[in-house]
């Protein structure tokens, strides 16, 4: 099924299929002469959409500068992937020099060599992009003052008649102040992607979210508790239950829209069909960093088999259906990880308000 239904890239509007190939380990990949030796494969096919300058020399085109911090990987150790490339398309590749902003110029005799050229490294780059551990994240915040205290409550209880069962300590459960939905995660780079998500986010605000919601908050229940794994003696994240008071699909659909909107748009990867939306109660990933905002159940650069899971099995059958509350999302954050502002959430890039 991987090659009759290959992974689809999604490239500035073009799409491109991502071959399955073997990825060479490397033990530095945030060295400056990191050495890519063609982890994506891809197909040279020409693509109208490309615009290819005809000169008196040959041909040429210029890459947009929008990921000009990955143009190190281009390069290659000591030249080394840059090289290849120019030999593999018979072309030349100028590439600004590290630190520099600035676009990639391709020249060469054979149109079909610049593109295939040009085309290897968007490729190249969108993988490089994929590899960045994530630094914000769409979100609703869900921690009203009440909810925090029946999570602290929660906890308390938890930690009174479950504390003997293995894996369970106070250093798994989430902080209350951060309590939250994730929507989806973004890698953004500098202000200028930072900008762009915000732009965005209030165009998502405009085109669809008003009409769903009628700009009035959402009431929402958060009440149950559940896992995302086969084995409730071996669990990693517990979530809360969210369910919309009206019963309606509302925050799906909110929350589906505005994924699909970011994945198209490139600043989101896409990992799922539709979002699972849950509340992080316990997290084992929160033993290494309180901090550490969970991405499903793994995040950053942490090696899941590392994780200490938990014995859930006694959680679930006391507090399985444990109300933790009503609160109302009147907003969506892109919210930034590792932060805190003065209520203790996350620090704030963007937001839109629904009222």
């Amino acid at each position: 099924m991987d090659v009759l239904r290959p992974m689809l890239i999604n490239i500035e509007g073009r799409i491109y299929r991502k071959n399955l190939v073997k990825e060479q380990v490397h033990q530095n990949e945030e060295e400056e002469d990191f050495n890519y030796s063609g982890a994506v494969d891809c197909l040279d096919e020409p693509c109208d959409s490309l615009t290819i300058d005809h000169t008196e020399r040959g041909y040429r085109c210029y890459m947009t500068k929008q990921k000009y911090l990955f143009y190190r990987y281009v390069i290659g150790k000591k030249g080394e992937t840059k090289r290849r490339l120019e030999t593999e398309t018979r072309t030349s590749i100028t590439i600004p020099k590290p630190g520099v902003e600035g676009e990639i110029v391709i020249t060469g005799q054979q149109q079909s060599g610049v593109i295939s050229a040009r085309t290897r490294i968007e490729v190249m780059l969108d993988s490089f992009r994929r590899k960045q551990p994530f630094t914000h994240f769409l979100s609703f915040a869900i921690n009203h003052p009440k909810i925090q205290e029946r999570f602290l409550k929660f906890k308390e209880e938890v930690l009174d008649l479950c504390s003997q069962d293995r894996g369970i300590d106070s250093s798994i459960f989430q902080n209350p102040a951060k309590l939250h939905l994730t929507i989806g995660t973004l890698v953004l780079l500098n202000d200028v992607e930072v900008g762009k998500a915000c732009e965005l986010l209030q165009k998502c605000k405009e085109d669809f979210i008003n009409d769903v919601i009628c700009k009035k908050p959402l009431l929402i229940n958060v009440g149950g508790i559940e896992y995302m794994n086969d084995d409730p003696g071996m669990v990693d994240v517990l979530y809360g239950k969210i369910q919309t008071k009206d019963g309606t699909n509302k925050l799906q659909l909110i929350a589906d829209g505005l994924v699909e909107r970011f994945i198209a748009s490139g600043l989101m990867g896409k990992e799922w069909d539709r979002v699972k939306l849950h509340a992080t109660l316990m997290n084992t990933i929160f033993r290494k960093d309180p901090t550490v905002e969970d991405r499903n159940a793994t995040s950053g650069k942490y090696n899941p088999r590392e994780r200490e899971s938990f014995d859930a099995r006694n959680v679930l059958k006391k507090f399985e259906n444990y109300h933790f509350g009503e609160v109302e999302l009147n907003a969506v954050h892109i919210s930034q990880r590792f932060s805190s502002d003065s209520s203790g959430f996350y620090a704030s890039s963007g937001v839109i308000n629904f009222s």
